[in-house]
């Protein structure tokens, strides 16, 4: 092996010393993939910085040089989706078999394992920054990249808990980076066409709104296997996976995916689906902040069961006046919990399993995920006597582009994290009112804290294992 194929490979698999000794074999795939390109390595060429990120006076014309962070998955679509006249320049992933198709199509690409060893060696070589981790580590690894003036694309939820949002927000702003939060039915027709309907007195004064998604993200049937004892795969470094997660051993309950479902790692069905399906209804409603969140949960004791999420759930969100509309009550259902069927559906139309059933003082729209898909008003009658007003709102051509668009003429991208920020924090909101099923808890935006619930503030920025920050 010649020596820029050592150096590919031992960046491949960075590790500690103590893991490295665990870890002398790799799968076939995976090393074929990285050694095949190792001779090409030395050859990339940075195209040159003529301004530095975060400026907002990058040339139209300049190719962004981007890096990846979390690369298998969600992650290998998006670095898909901005590889289009641009350079992918490293890519960083803490399971090398899981990223391995990303990696072997962006051979060029340095591999890393430590994000911020990627930044340490590579900071002065990279504009941009797509972070396609857990939740859990969505905001260490944003954060990094944010501080070091480099514009972020971060998956959704953005954060892991209210503080994160925060901080991320107040940084973005504060270091002038361009920013977009993966919710990408932002960018699409029918989330412009829902509220362009919705301004134009469609359906009256918004006044109820019934959401959520069927998906179930509950750890709780695997909670008796979490006393097995299992190996760490060679290919996984189990304690970067971790992060900021207070430690606990491996189990293959937790990943690939299956993360979600876990208190530690995940945010359960909110989480995931409340800036798909909830982002219509925050745009159009200007709803900010809510005052007031209640779970109502079944078969859950967060006592004995409260590493894993429950199958099912109903939050209901109480959003205050505000300008011209009235005040909100939007119930959010999960997994088991589904949303009521509206009585103007037709008997022969499916219910809505994940979108909203949005209720106003004239009438009643339903949606469903990713930006307001299939939007119409109900029943069909009202739908083709409705005269669809004039497109007022911009259209894009997509999310990522949105973004790319946003860096290179220094502007704003739509779903930004002033944006995505308050949008994510709804989620994070119902979590903590998971944990604490039956109380209505009442919150203080403005403070940052619950002015009802000592035990609810102590989940607003649950502590990090030591060694991570923000």
């Amino acid at each position: 092996m010649d020596s820029d194929q050592k150096q590919l490979w031992r960046l491949a698999t960075q590790t500690t010393n103590q893991e490295e000794s665990t870890m002398k074999k790799q799968t076939t795939l995976t090393r074929r993939a990285f050694l095949g390109t190792a001779g090409t390595l030395t050859a990339f060429a940075f195209v040159p910085r003529h301004v530095v990120a975060g400026s907002g006076q990058t040339a139209p014309s300049e190719k962004l040089n981007i890096a990846g962070i979390g690369v298998g998955g969600m992650g290998a679509g998006d670095i898909n989706n901005v590889s289009s006249g641009n350079n992918i320049v490293a890519l960083c992933d803490v399971d090398t078999r899981q990223s391995a198709k990303t990696y072997e199509k962006f051979a060029n690409a340095k591999p890393y394992r430590d994000f911020r060893k990627m930044f340490d060696e590579m900071e002065k070589s990279i504009d941009a920054v797509v972070v396609a981790t857990p939740d859990h580590t969505h905001a260490v690894a944003a954060m990094a990249a944010i501080k070091r003036g480099k514009h972020v694309y971060c998956e959704k939820p953005l954060a892991h808990s209210v503080y994160e949002v925060r901080q991320l927000m107040k940084a973005a702003q504060e270091h002038k980076v361009v920013t977009q939060l993966g919710n990408q039915g932002h960018s699409s027709e029918t989330i412009r066409q829902f509220c362009e309907w919705i301004w134009d007195g469609a359906i009256g004064k918004v006044h109820t709104i019934h959401c959520g998604c069927s998906a179930v993200n509950s750890g709780i049937d695997q909670l008796p296997r979490l006393k097995e004892k299992h190996e760490v795969p060679e290919t996984l470094h189990w304690d970067l996976w971790l992060g900021p997660a207070q430690w606990r051993p491996y189990h293959p309950t937790y990943l690939p995916g299956r993360w979600r479902g876990w208190v530690p790692f995940g945010n359960g069905t909110v989480g995931d689906w409340t800036c798909h399906v909830v982002d219509p209804v925050f745009w159009a409603l200007d709803l900010g902040a809510p005052t007031t969140i209640r779970a109502e949960v079944k078969d859950y004791d967060p006592k004995t069961q409260g590493d894993a999420f429950p199958k099912g759930e109903i939050i209901t969100f109480e959003f205050p006046a505000k300008g011209k509309r009235g005040a909100v009550t939007m119930h959010w259902y999960s997994g088991t919990e589904r949303i009521p069927r509206p009585a103007e559906l037709e008997p022969e139309k499916k219910p809505v399993d994940t979108g909203a059933v949005v209720i106003g003082d004239k009438g009643t729209m339903l949606y469903g995920s990713h930006g307001a898909s299939g939007v119409r008003l109900i029943p069909d009658s009202s739908m083709k006597e409705y005269k669809q007003p004039e497109k007022t709102l911009p259209r894009v051509k997509n999310h990522q582009q949105d973004w790319l668009q946003a860096i290179r003429n220094g502007g704003k991208a739509g779903s930004d994290f002033s944006y995505g920020g308050p949008l994510t924090e709804i989620a994070m909101l119902g979590v903590i009112a998971i944990k604490l099923p039956g109380v209505k808890l009442e919150w203080d935006a403005a403070a940052m804290r619950f002015k009802n619930s000592t035990a609810a503030n102590q989940l607003v920025n649950p502590p990090y294992r030591e060694g991570w920050k923000l």
